[in-house]
């Protein structure tokens, strides 16, 4: 298996050139992690009771398996979060848009909206323009690894603590900050993930995807295959 190489540079998730890539929606079914084994999920994530989280596409619910295969033994993918619906999307960015704006009193508008895209993709772009966001296609995931007891291994911040790296230090992949232990965690979920077809986000050393319009521009396709889900 290749070493994990980090997408350099990293491109914000709803930069230009991501959002201008073309969708043809191939109406692949989602599937819900509570109905089919193989894959840990982590509790509800965000909101209390999110029934959502769980439900992915079913080609990405398959190479979360294959990817776990090839993980050393004693360790499991768990899932934080896959499908989230566009009305948590909006609270979320806005969240983060409140903590970016009173942390930098003296940016402009588009410098607080930038700043908040680096952590959370909006709903609506800024000139207006409806947005997908990836987590709405049901093909991007955010996952960590455990141990044979279920527990979370050291990979520098737990997903769920993403709203308080208000720098993005901790999230990055490719962190300087972090432990050794956790920067080796990382490479060895990168590189079954990557071994698969998945794409990292390079802020969030959780996130990756497959089919949505960041995985097509990097991996130079001519369109994304997964649109929002209906």
């Amino acid at each position: 298996m290749s070493d994990f190489t980090a997408l350099e540079p990293i491109l914000l998730i709803a930069d230009p050139k991501i959002i201008a890539i073309p969708v043809i929606d191939n109406q692949e079914p989602m599937i819900d992690l509570i109905y089919h084994p193989g894959i840990s999920y982590g509790p509800s994530p965000e909101i209390p009771n999110n029934t959502d989280y769980t439900k992915m596409r079913k080609t990405i619910y398959e190479k979360l398996k294959n990817a776990q295969s090839l993980l050393p033994t004693g360790l499991r993918l768990c899932l934080y979060e896959c499908y989230r619906s566009l009305t948590l999307q909006k609270s979320l960015f806005d969240t983060r848009h409140e903590k970016v704006k009173k942390k930098h009193p003296e940016w402009s508008a588009e410098q607080i909206f930038t700043e908040t895209t680096r952590m959370v993709s909006p709903v609506i772009n800024q000139d207006g323009s409806p947005n997908i966001p990836p987590h709405s296609t049901g093909a991007a995931i955010d996952v960590y690894l455990i141990d044979e007891q279920g527990e979370a291994i050291e990979m520098g911040i737990h997903p769920k603590d993403w709203m308080n790296d208000l720098d993005g230090s901790l999230s990055l992949t490719a962190s300087e900050i972090i432990t050794e232990e956790a920067k080796k965690n990382r490479k060895i979920m990168s590189q079954v993930l990557e071994a698969v077809g998945f794409v990292n986000y390079g802020n969030e050393y959780w996130h990756w995807s497959y089919g949505d319009r960041y995985w097509a521009y990097y991996k130079q396709k001519p369109y994304a295959f997964y649109d929002r889900y209906k």
